[in-house]
């Protein structure tokens, strides 16, 4: 296989942009678990502390509307006065003393939130103009590799912080960390195309060509779908870990900390092998290929073996990022630039949003069912979609191939 890692590294606008990620993405995880702990501390209520991981994702559901926002404007600029801004909003949490203030913490993670959203849309369309087609599945790997170090990394660190010297303080780093990101943003250079000219129709109105766009694109539908799926069903069943810790392998709750650093191990190996992989094989075929070393990781949990479930996280560390990064990749590769601001945004939307309404249907299940049985049902249901995808494309491909020795033919008639 031909790695294309270190050029990544040695491209300027890759590198840069990059490090703009590490560092929003650092900010943003550790104070997703500080907020978390610090509404615990002032209020005492476990229901309202896990509502402040609800607020970041719920956001997610306006995709289409937030992503039109990248559409119109040119994104490098975009990114530059969103993480600013978010660093100006992230100093409310500095007025949080008592848990009458603790709206406080809900509207500002609201706000980072639907920040994230747009980010994101504006990021993809950015990266499709300031990265060469050629890294851009190596650039993908790396990026998904880097946010995944940084949900191991920064965590602690926020608890950390949050124990030593309070919310306050990781509060003051989230903000560092979006004026990080906007001047890594603004170093780099790109000749951006200038935006689609308005029309007399009310902005809102392409919302949904984003959507229009996906489903008349069976290529990226098809990627798109089974991201959503391959997140859906990690949601599904990630809910039961706890479960099977306790009633599977006797083992303490502390020791899902193990399962989540093998799965990130396997998550940073996927990552950096990805580009070289898609150059070698169709993306729908890497995708399918992720969802079913996913699947299997999922089944071999329902195994009581400690081994068999220690090899499952790598596994499943190993399969999850394909399909994400094969959807991310293809977004940028196939949409027009006028459009990839709210096709992006719309992706991110089936691709994230489900993962939510699969984790409050798997707290539903391991509550009343064997924590077995909602293994056994995400890691058949994924399998299940990696063979349909995998048909399927050999059917297209067999259709194009037919197609093309018939051109020949109907040309000599």
């Amino acid at each position: 296989m031909h790695w294309n890692t270190l050029k990544v590294f040695r491209d300027r606008n890759a590198s840069l942009y990059l490090g703009g990620v590490i560092v929003s993405g650092f900010g943003d995880s550790a104070m997703a678990l500080a907020a978390g702990i610090w509404v615990k501390t002032l209020t005492g209520s476990s229901s309202l502390a896990a509502l402040v991981g609800f607020c970041m994702w719920l956001p997610t559901f306006a995709g289409p509307v937030i992503g039109t926002v990248a559409d119109r404007v040119r994104r490098r600029p975009l990114l530059v006065a969103t993480n600013l801004a978010l660093a100006v909003v992230m100093t409310a949490p500095l007025f949080v003393r008592s848990q009458e203030q603790v709206w406080l913490l809900f509207a500002v993670l609201s706000l980072v939130g639907t920040g994230m959203v747009l980010t994101d849309a504006a990021e993809t369309a950015l990266v499709a103009a300031a990265v060469p087609d050629e890294l851009r599945g190596d650039f993908n790997g790396l990026v998904l590799t880097a946010l995944e170090g940084m949900k191991l990394l920064a965590p602690p660190a926020g608890a950390s912080l949050f124990t030593a010297f309070g919310g306050r303080t990781v509060a003051l780093l989230d903000a560092a960390s979006f004026v990080l990101a906007a001047a890594a943003f603004r170093l780099i250079r790109v000749r951006e195309a200038s935006p689609a000219p308005r029309t007399g129709r009310v902005w809102t109105a392409g919302t949904a060509e984003g959507a229009r766009y996906l489903r008349r694109h069976p290529a990226l539908r098809s990627l798109v779908i089974t991201s959503g799926t391959t997140m859906m069903l990690a949601g599904l069943s990630s809910t039961a870990t706890y479960a099977m810790l306790d009633a599977g392998l006797h083992r303490s709750p502390a020791f899902a900390g193990v399962l989540a650093s093998l799965q990130g191990l396997g998550s940073v190996v996927s990552g950096l092998a990805a580009g070289a992989l898609m150059r070698r094989i169709p993306e729908r075929t890497f995708s399918a290929a992720g969802l079913a070393l996913f699947a299997l990781g999922v089944l071999a949990r329902a195994t009581p073996w400690l081994p068999v479930t220690l090899g499952s996280s790598l596994l499943i560390g190993l399969g999850l990022p394909c399909p994400v990064i094969a959807a991310l990749t293809a977004v940028q590769k196939y949409t027009p630039s006028e459009l990839l601001g709210r096709v992006a945004a719309t992706a991110n939307t089936f691709v994230y949003a489900p993962t939510g309404l699969a984790l409050l249907l798997g707290s539903g299940m391991v509550a009343v069912l064997d924590y077995r049985v909602q293994l056994l049902a995400a890691g058949a249901s994924g399998l299940a979609v990696a063979f349909v995808l995998t048909v399927k494309g050999r059917v297209e491909r067999a259709a194009a191939s037919a197609g093309t020795r018939a051109m020949p033919e109907a040309q000599e008639m």
